[in-house]
């Protein structure tokens, strides 16, 4: 299962980017595998609108079943819904301890987007 966990940087010892939309990355990891890429998402990072549609579509391209994030607003909750992707916020630290965190089932899935829109 590939999930995708959003980062400050591009390796799995990076923290944990607790934005979505305008995080600066993704760590794409393939669970079962332990391989991980980084998918740069430094064009949605200031953009002034779409960047959680955007930042969803980048993921959803990635072929990820999850994503594990800070937190999510509401343009990007109903993309990656539509996308057939399960949330899952309240990460912190770095994105390895979210991978253990989610193998462990100790990540929290979301039903509905956990912050307003147009947030930083």
């Amino acid at each position: 299962m590939k999930i995708a966990i959003t980062s400050k940087g591009n390796t799995v010892d990076s923290p944990v980017d607790p934005r979505f939309g305008r995080a600066a990355g993704f760590m794409v990891c393939d669970i079962d595998t332990g391989e991980c890429a980084y998918k740069d998402n430094a064009q949605n990072l200031s953009a002034s609108q779409g960047a959680g549609i955007q930042s969803a579509k980048n993921v959803a391209d990635s072929g990820v079943s999850a994503i594990v994030t800070g937190h999510c607003g509401p343009k990007a909750f109903s993309a990656l819904k539509a996308a057939g992707i399960k949330i899952y916020t309240g990460a912190e630290g770095t994105v390895a301890e979210n991978i253990e965190k989610f193998k462990a089932g100790s990540v929290k899935e979301i039903d509905n987007a956990d912050v307003e829109g147009h947030w930083s």
